[in-house]
């Protein structure tokens, strides 16, 4: 089943999860010590941030290691952009508004 990465990443544990492995590839065992909840819990998030594809599994002899997918946190971005230039558009319109109106005081 093709889960939907942004109802994914909307869970604050899954961002969480994302952030720990952003910096190195780690064991489920090892992002379950992290957080205060079942191992059973963490490796529900696992698959579906997996299904999503913005982990990906690598096998190191019996432990199984979890990396960020780079490429598809760049599609999120790319998404995301478009959205950051309005918001930055309407930032500076604000400044302008708030430095007109500060001339005048």
């Amino acid at each position: 089943m093709r889960r939907d990465i942004f109802q994914a990443i909307a869970d604050p544990t899954r961002r969480a999860i994302i952030a720990l492995i952003a910096m190195q590839a780690m064991t489920p065992n090892a992002i379950a010590e992290h957080f205060d909840t079942t191992r059973q819990a963490i490796s529900k998030h696992l698959r579906v941030l997996t299904e999503c594809e913005l982990l990906k599994q690598e096998q190191h002899g019996r432990e199984i290691y979890y990396q960020l997918e780079i490429d598809k946190m760049k599609e999120i971005d790319k998404w995301l952009e478009q959205f950051r230039k309005i918001w930055e558009s309407r930032f500076l319109q604000l400044d302008q508004l708030l430095l007109t109106i500060k001339k005048k005081n």
